[in-house]
């Protein structure tokens, strides 16, 4: 039996207030609340789709814009994986997924190896969806790469929608982490690297 791989953040600052839970071994539950719709809608399919049980209240300053809020959330979404993680013994580590949403594909792949390195290769044709600005799309996943310290690719394939194709990255990083974060029985708790640790 393992111990419970869970973490909560408080994050607080003169431009945001967040408290993040997560729970590596849930069910797909989720309540997010942000303030900014389309983020919400991302993580909770997110949760869904990594069966990761996540709770998140955010408030931030979005009489400015949305970048303050979206960025300390996946700031404190990747301290939560790293944090729940712990020394990651016997965790599968690295895993992948192609995940579609109608016309367009999206691929993610991970490693959870500890170093932080983040590549987004996706296009976009309207500034924004929903609430959430087309730009801050790579942003948003580097944060969690480095924050949750892991390798992390996106990549979108083709698609015409954007909102299809953010759909389908986030779909693709839930289920790419539900993958990576699983225990492999055969490691028998041992750290997945020749070096001994990660």
């Amino acid at each position: 039996m393992h111990a419970p791989r869970t973490a909560t953040i408080d994050r607080a600052t003169g431009e945001t207030e967040i408290r993040l839970s997560l729970n590596l071994d849930g069910s797909g539950q989720a309540a997010v609340n942000t303030g900014i719709g389309f983020l919400d809608h991302m993580l909770t399919l997110w949760a869904k789709h990594g069966l990761f049980d996540l709770s998140v209240t955010a408030r931030g300053d979005l009489h400015v814009d949305e970048h303050h809020t979206a960025e300390d959330t996946c700031i404190c979404l990747g301290r939560a994986l790293d944090a729940a993680l712990g020394e990651r013994r016997g965790i599968v580590r690295t895993a992948h997924s192609f995940v579609p949403m109608d016309e367009a594909l999206a691929l993610v792949a991970v490693d959870l190896g500890g170093r932080p390195y983040c590549v987004v290769e996706a296009e976009f044709v309207t500034p924004r969806v929903g609430q959430l600005g087309t730009d801050l799309i790579a942003h948003l996943l580097e944060s969690i790469a480095t924050h949750g310290r892991l390798n992390l690719h996106a990549r979108v394939l083709y698609g015409h929608n954007d909102h299809h194709k953010v759909e389908a990255l986030f779909k693709a990083l839930g289920r790419a982490l539900d993958a990576a974060t699983r225990h492999d029985p055969r490691l028998a708790g041992a750290v997945p690297s020749t070096k001994g640790v990660l």
